[in-house]
């Protein structure tokens, strides 16, 4: 059974998500075929082209970076980007951001495109186009430790944004920001709806097109 656990005062309680539903996870599934496919044929094509120049250009190495990540019920997948460090720097640790100030990298990250190849994950079904954002291994175990709510967003996929993406909870390592956006995580799983998942959308655009 597909169920999250919410914190009442001191008690733990088991609740079954919209995503429990069959029909649900059946819509879910075919919004993420459907977008996953509009990019990986039109969108992705030409950002590649002018990625992979970029990228030989300016940061030798492979265009692809590939990193094991916690995926639905923990099992591990290998999501893929566009790489946006150092070649010789990659690995399943975290790095100072400063070690890697290249501007092609940050105009990557910045804009996003460097997710643009996890589309083919979710067409593999690894992730979801919508989702709580999937974590290095180490900051899995990490947060884990101190969190006890934290492996209960692993209870559907993790996604390309999310709902704590859009209300600005992206990235940060600050313990208390972290444990908002792992509430926002929940809360999106206990309340998914195909309009929740467009409307995260819609948003995530917004911020893109917002961002300088």
């Amino acid at each position: 059974m597909c169920a999250v656990y919410t914190r009442i005062d001191n008690s733990i309680e088991v609740e079954e998500t919209p995503l429990f539903l069959r029909e649900n996870k059946v819509v879910k599934r075919s919004l993420d075929i459907c977008m996953s496919l509009i990019v990986i044929l039109f969108i992705l094509p030409p950002v590649f082209v002018v990625v992979a120049l970029c990228l030989k250009i300016y940061m030798p190495g492979p265009i692809f970076f590939k990193q094991k990540r916690t995926g639905k019920n923990g099992r591990i997948f290998e999501c893929y980007k566009f790489r946006t460090m150092d070649a010789r720097n990659h690995s399943d640790h975290f790095f100072d951001p400063q070690m890697n100030e290249y501007a092609l990298g940050n105009f990557l990250r910045c804009t996003s495109i460097d997710e643009l190849p996890q589309f083919w994950n979710v067409l593999k079904g690894d992730m979801s186009v919508i989702g709580p954002r999937p974590h290095m291994l180490v900051h899995d175990e990490e947060y884990s430790a101190v969190i006890p709510e934290y492996p209960l967003r692993y209870t559907v996929k993790p996604g390309i944004t999310g709902w704590a993406q859009v209300n600005g909870l992206r990235g940060e390592r600050d313990l208390k920001r972290v444990k908002m956006r792992i509430n926002h995580d929940l809360w999106y799983i206990n309340n998914w709806s195909l309009l929740l998942d467009i409307q995260i959308m819609f948003r995530t655009v917004g911020v893109m097109l917002r961002k300088p």
